[in-house]
């Protein structure tokens, strides 16, 4: 019986390390199936989904064991169940000035109308002509079944007056 597995790590980047974790999967006779993984602060982190035997977890973690030791930092989870979540999918984009707390406010905003974040990514970028930095941010969410596409484009547009940034709302489903 085979078991999907969700791993995740950090370590000092460097030339080879998907490498390194990719070979410890297959050698162990797992199958890597989706991740992501990113550069930030001179550190590389990521998280992947493997599906591998019962038989060959041990050999996995002995793997496993031996990247710890060179400095990476893993956890293993079992993955949890696939069934498909209820509700709308919204893409936002948001950009404007750079402050603390932005993604605080956007998820207490989506957390209190029940939305999930499924996909996030932010950065910081220089701002083109005014000089300073602006915060970016692209996401996909799922709304629940119950929250009307009106109450959450109201809501986030609410957001952006008061965080004094721009956010653009698309539905995907």
């Amino acid at each position: 019986m085979a078991k999907r597995l969700i791993l995740t790590f950090i370590a000092d980047d460097q030339p080879g390390l998907v490498e390194r974790l990719a070979k410890s999967v297959a050698d162990a006779g797992g199958n890597w199936l989706d991740s992501r993984m990113a550069h930030l602060a001179a550190k590389f982190a990521g998280i992947a989904e493997i599906e591998i035997a019962d038989d060959g977890i041990a050999g996995l973690q002995a793997q496993l064991d031996d990247l710890s030791a060179d400095g990476f930092h893993l956890v293993v989870e079992e993955a949890g169940d696939d069934a498909a979540p209820d509700g709308s999918v919204f893409e936002i984009e948001l950009l404007g000035p750079d402050h603390p707390g932005i993604v605080r406010d956007i998820s207490h905003c989506l957390a209190e109308r029940g939305v999930s974040v499924e996909d996030m990514e932010t950065d910081i970028r220089d701002a083109p002509h005014a000089g300073g930095t602006l915060f970016h941010a692209h996401a996909r969410l799922r709304a629940p079944a119950g929250l009307s596409d009106a109450d959450l484009r109201d809501s986030l547009e609410i957001l952006a007056g008061t965080l004094m940034v721009d956010i653009t709302v698309g539905k995907i489903l």
